[in-house]
């Protein structure tokens, strides 16, 4: 529900008599995360998730991405994330020699359309219970322009997604969904799903991510900047003797880059939906889920929806 400006509440089902007991968590919405906010116009006031009034779609935001504000605080984000270089072998320090110049031209490769991304560099990090996790490191370059493509499409989509996702959304975090699991708990929900999506990264479709985008998005050239920031490809670490090899990347969104976990939230955003109908207490972090059930049999009954 919106209980004033800048507010988001989410209600659990807890017991008539407890709710004022712990059984809410109000956060800001991040309304201050980008620039082109106010830019971009006024935003819909409706509650998280409900159907939108008149069905209002965005028009005309991608010169808002172009725009030499946007552009300058999304390098400066970049700037200070740091980061290695991509397959160009550009690092941030020697894209600073020249910033101004580099976005400059980056503004106009934007605005004429013949922006291209860049193939992601492909490096494998140890996961913490074993195996190896893939990860994409844009360049530089393309790094400032997801990160500018976030700062417009983010306040968009913070206006429809539900208080139950806390990954990599602006005011939440670990903790904010660690809280919300403790108050279930100790309100009796002793059961819990504990899940997550399978290779979730790599095998997001991107037709459905872009028919989620456009749900909201009716700027083509944006939804043809997001496809082509997908299927920009991937090189591949290079073998003792051999040049390095690139595939395609026809699904997934690697992770690595800017705007990935923004897309990860807008491809998951409809589970969040289906679950909340279904009457179930659900905290969610990017591709991991805990369902709160007060019996193992409603256990259950969450999992295989969560599976369909």
């Amino acid at each position: 529900m919106k209980d004033g400006v800048g507010q988001l509440t989410l209600t659990l089902r807890f017991p008539e008599g407890e709710r004022k007991d712990g059984a809410r968590e109000t956060q800001g919405d991040g309304s201050g995360a980008s620039i082109q906010h106010a830019a971009a116009g006024s935003q819909p006031t409706r509650a998280p998730g409900a159907p939108p009034r008149g069905r209002r779609k965005w028009h005309s935001l991608i010169d808002k991405v172009y725009a030499p504000r946007n552009l300058q605080s999304a390098w400066a984000r970049v700037r200070a994330n740091r980061g290695a270089p991509g397959v160009d072998g550009m690092t941030i320090d020697k894209f600073a020699e020249d910033a101004h110049g580099r976005l400059q031209r980056l503004a106009e490769d934007l605005r004429a359309g013949t922006y291209r991304h860049q193939p992601v560099r492909r490096v494998l990090i140890p996961k913490s219970g074993g195996g190896q996790r893939p990860l994409g490191i844009p360049t530089v370059t393309d790094r400032v322009v997801q990160q500018a493509l976030r700062q417009v499409l983010e306040p968009i989509f913070e206006a429809k997604f539900l208080p139950r996702s806390h990954g990599f959304r602006p005011g939440r975090g670990c903790a904010t969904a660690l809280r919300v699991v403790d108050q279930a708990v100790r309100h009796g929900y002793g059961w819990v799903v504990d899940a997550d999506l399978r290779s979730f990264f790599d095998t997001v479709d991107h037709e459905r991510l872009i028919d989620a985008v456009a749900e909201e998005v009716a700027d083509g050239s944006v939804l043809r900047l997001i496809r082509r920031i997908l299927g920009s490809g991937v090189r591949l670490p290079s073998v003792v003797g051999m040049e390095p090899t690139e595939e395609p990347t026809e699904q997934g969104t690697p992770q690595g880059g800017p705007v990935s976990p923004l897309l990860a939230n807008i491809y998951l955003h409809g589970f969040d939906v289906r679950m909340e109908q279904a009457g179930y207490g659900v905290v969610r972090y990017a591709d991991d889920f805990v369902v709160f059930a007060r019996s193992e049999s409603e256990a259950a009954a969450a999992l295989q929806l969560a599976r369909e």
